[in-house]
């Protein structure tokens, strides 16, 4: 158990020594706490930052970046928040906090042990991570809740399905330097941690190689060099993981640093963390935000109405008051979403809690994750008979994304007859 008195070894950068310092777990960065990133990295978080069970040095910064398991040698910043900090933050306690266990999550919600083993069995590959906070929006008893369904891993994930594979939108062609994808013209998409409050089971990058995309020294800077080069650039992408498992302090570095890039105007980030922790969204984030010096947009993942609660809201006030555009991308799912009156209950939720409907995306064939497939004609149809309910600011574009394309691919709607 870490206690008071555990301790941590920092790098003085003026003296060149290492010093050992009281360490405070509230404020670790959520990589540290995120123990095993995208499935890979089995230590726990006590275990990380002592060094324990074979792990980093101590004053090495443990990164999730090593999805399949390593940690890097990068020793910046490694449990503080940055110069500055508070001593404790109440999103960082939630996020150590999560659900990683089958056993944990089942008892949680009055479920039946007989999905323990499937669960054990799945979660080998992709570990289950979930916060408390996500959990308490689930059915009690229900194991078809539709927030669950996204969560537990089940047997389905262990079969070989044809065309389901490992990188599904041919990610690895589009990296222009360790930690930088880009699909489309004029913008780009920075990988900045592997970290996620939430492994979705339908996750694209369930089995992505982060370890190979984390620059040792110092962090971005072939990233921002990269972007920095070229001109044709014109908004940067901040992605994961989640971007914001980041301390206030990090993102404020890499935020500065693209604002000091001429060609760069806009900023854009895809997170899901204020949907499922949305104490994330507290003063520090704020301050981040207001300080940030591009146009910046918020791209939510909302997947079905239950998941907007008073929390939820809340977050989304707070991040319209720093200034920011919000947009919520979907992710259609066979037995969560994809039914005509859940989708329309989710769009005029998001809408009143100030969320544009933005896109509604057809499954990415990762293996693991064909269950949830919806055929393309059943897709077309719920988008047809959706617009044929609601207005059309209020209607998310049905798309899939294509290795390749110049764009997203856009599915016609089929309007009802």
């Amino acid at each position: 158990m870490i206690t008071a008195s555990s301790h941590t070894r920092q790098h003085d950068r003026e003296t060149g020594h290492s010093v050992v310092t009281p360490f405070n777990p509230a404020q670790r960065d959520a990589e540290a706490l995120v123990s095993g990133g995208m499935g890979g990295c089995s230590r726990d978080a006590e275990a990380l930052v002592s060094g324990g069970m074979g792990g980093c040095s101590p004053d090495a910064e443990v990164l999730v970046s090593g999805g399949m398991g390593g940690c890097s040698p990068d020793a910046e910043v490694l449990v503080s928040g940055g110069v500055g900090a508070p001593s404790s933050t109440r999103w960082q306690a939630d996020l150590a906090d999560a659900i990683t266990t089958p056993e944990a999550l089942v008892a949680a919600l009055g479920l039946e042990r007989s999905l323990l083993a499937p669960a054990h069995a799945a979660a080998a590959g992709f570990r289950l991570r979930v916060p408390r906070s996500y959990v308490a929006r689930m059915r009690h008893g229900d194991p078809n809740d539709p927030l669950l369904r996204q969560v537990l891993p089940v047997e389905s994930e262990l079969q070989d399905v044809v065309d389901y594979v490992t990188d599904p939108l041919g990610e690895h062609a589009a990296l222009r330097a360790p930690g930088l994808l880009q699909k489309y013209r004029g913008r780009a998409l920075m990988i900045t941690t592997s970290a996620c409050a939430v492994h979705c089971r339908y996750c694209f990058r369930r089995e992505f190689p982060y370890s190979e995309q984390t620059s040792e020294a110092p962090r971005w800077s072939a990233a921002l060099a990269e972007i920095a080069n070229d001109t044709s650039l014109e908004e940067v992408i901040l992605s994961g993981g989640d971007p914001l498992s980041l301390s206030d302090a990090r993102l404020t570095s890499l935020t500065d640093a693209l604002a000091r890039i001429p060609h760069i105007r806009r900023l854009r980030v895809h997170t899901r963390q204020p949907v499922v922790l949305p104490s994330r969204v507290d003063e520090g984030l704020a301050g981040w935000l207001r300080s940030v010096r591009l146009p910046t947009v918020f791209v939510l993942h909302v997947n079905h109405p239950n998941e907007i609660d008073t929390e939820l809201r809340s977050a989304c006030a707070k991040l319209r008051a720093s200034g920011v555009t919000l947009l919520n991308q979907s992710v259609l799912l066979r037995g969560i979403n994809d039914d005509v009156d859940v989708l329309a209950e989710l769009s005029r939720r998001l809408f009143d809690a100030g969320v544009l409907p933005y896109y509604l995306h057809v499954l990415d064939h990762v293996r693991g994750a064909a269950h949830f497939a919806v055929p393309d004609q059943e897709a077309r149809t719920l988008a047809g008979a959706l617009a044929a309910r609601l207005s059309g600011y209020l209607v998310p574009r049905l798309v899939r994304e294509v290795y390749g394309a110049p764009a997203k691919v856009t599915l016609a709607p089929q309007f009802p007859v």
